[in-house]
């Protein structure tokens, strides 16, 4: 797509005209405020299985939301037809649904002196000349490679190539207008192992921002191929309580739903189970969060927030002690503080490690279990109850026994960060949260 995929999406000059005349459309109308989002977006995606191509499908997708404030009253309305006349009735909605909210005194944009001044260069596009012939063939390579890689790889799910290039941009009332282009692309691979009447299920992906940084085909196809194959023979194992070791993908995760019960929304509407825990110790003494909102390419860098707000580097977690909440300028007036740019979420939280990769965490552990796959949604963030389906292996004396499925693992997130003993520098970078590897020295593993 690449070239062609540019010469059809609207620019950030493009979008930002269509802001400033929406802008101009709701000044009209007397409003107080008003803040107007667009986005454009081209995509491709190709699926085969099993040698044939089982889906392409090409997405070309644009949208505007428009919110205005009139007085302490909010009313929104989008559209995905960017002419004139269509913008003009979603402004004449918008100020309409103003007139029927209730008041809300907390409402209104993010100070104007907080405005991102200066928009960086995130190094965040790098458009992908793929046409759907090249992503077929591409698809057909990683499917072919993990099929071929061993005779017990009896099926696939499939493989997909998926690229995007999508424009955002944000204005509003106090004179702020800012865009940028970013790019996505994926390539991943799902398949089937199957032994002795034994029959699993595995996948892997690569994620990045330049196509030039992907995993080649093959060694995606071989890694998700390794994956099912180690999953065979899998055992149940007896109710017990041991050691456990997240792997990096899940290890995010993890850390994770400590970051969303910081959330400005969860402590405002009280529903945490990290309420008010501003200047408390929640991890360990050698875990950091940071922040990290402008690292060039990374799957969660913005140059401002969804407000328009400068995002900058903060330590949201240091020495184990929380620093502060994660808020947009809404839920920091609920709590009478400040924004933290965060209006969107979190950017580019990374947790440095204090032990070497997964296998060094093995042998700190000795036995216990390696989770290596989550089912279920069994996380409570009110009372921080965890309780999560797993799969993954045994380990005993530091090294991997035999597999494992059909346990769950259990306990309270507060306890469960209290009781990490060491987190690992191999961090998996295909998300927001860098994390490596995390051992838990004790939980409940329940079995037969």
């Amino acid at each position: 797509m690449g070239q062609r995929q540019a010469a059809q999406s609207l620019g950030p000059e493009e979008l930002e005209d269509i802001i400033a005349s929406t802008l101009a459309e709701a000044r009209k109308r007397g409003v107080d405020q008003a803040e107007v989002a667009v986005s454009h977006d081209i995509g491709l995606a190709a699926t085969v299985r099993l040698g044939d191509v089982e889906s392409l499908e090409y997405t070309n997708d644009r949208g505007i939301g428009i919110t205005v404030y009139c007085g302490s009253r909010k009313g929104s309305a989008s559209t995905s037809d960017v002419s004139g006349d269509a913008i003009r009735e979603a402004v004449g909605k918008a100020c309409t649904f103003a007139n029927y909210t209730a008041e809300d005194k907390y409402s209104g944009l993010a100070d104007a002196d907080r405005m991102c001044t200066d928009v960086p260069d995130l190094d965040l596009e790098h458009p992908w000349d793929l046409d759907a012939t090249a992503a077929i063939d591409l698809a057909m390579a990683c499917e072919a490679s993990a099929l071929g890689y061993d005779k017990r790889i009896s099926n696939s799910e499939g493989a997909t190539v998926w690229t995007n290039r999508g424009v955002r941009a944000y204005g509003n009332t106090h004179g702020f207008i800012g865009s940028y282009a970013k790019t996505s692309h994926t390539l991943s691979c799902a398949v089937l192992g199957s032994a002795d009447g034994d029959m699993e299920r595995d996948y892997y992906y690569s994620s990045t921002r330049d196509p030039a940084d992907l995993e080649t085909a093959e060694s995606i196809g071989v890694k998700a191929a390794t994956r099912a194959l180690q999953r065979l023979g899998a055992r149940k194992l007896k109710t017990t309580r041991a050691p456990v070791v997240f792997t990096p993908e899940l290890a995010r995760g993890f850390i994770g739903h400590a970051m969303g019960a910081i959330s400005g929304s969860a402590q405002y509407r009280r529903s945490s189970f990290l309420l008010d825990a501003a200047g408390e110790r929640i991890f360990p003494e050698f875990i950091s969060v940071e922040e990290r909102p402008h690292i060039p390419k990374g799957l969660a860098s913005v140059p401002y927030d969804g407000e328009g707000v400068a995002t900058c580097d903060r330590d949201i977690v240091t020495d184990g002690v929380l620093q502060g909440y994660i808020l947009s300028s809404y839920s920091a007036r609920r709590l009478g503080l400040e924004t933290t740019a965060n209006a969107g979420g979190a950017q580019n939280l990374i947790v440095p490690g204090n032990a070497e990769g997964l296998e060094a965490l093995l042998a700190e552990m000795g036995t216990g279990l390696l989770v290596e796959e989550l089912i279920g949604q069994g996380v409570n963030t009110v009372t921080g109850d965890y309780s999560r389906g797993a799969v993954g292996h045994w380990v005993e004396n530091g090294e991997i026994s035999h597999p494992v499925h059909e346990v769950t693992i259990a306990g309270n997130l507060r306890d469960l960060y209290a009781r990490i003993v060491a987190v690992g520098r191999d961090q998996d970078l295909r998300g927001g949260i860098r994390c490596g590897s995390i051992l838990v020295d004790e939980m409940t593993i329940a079995g037969s």
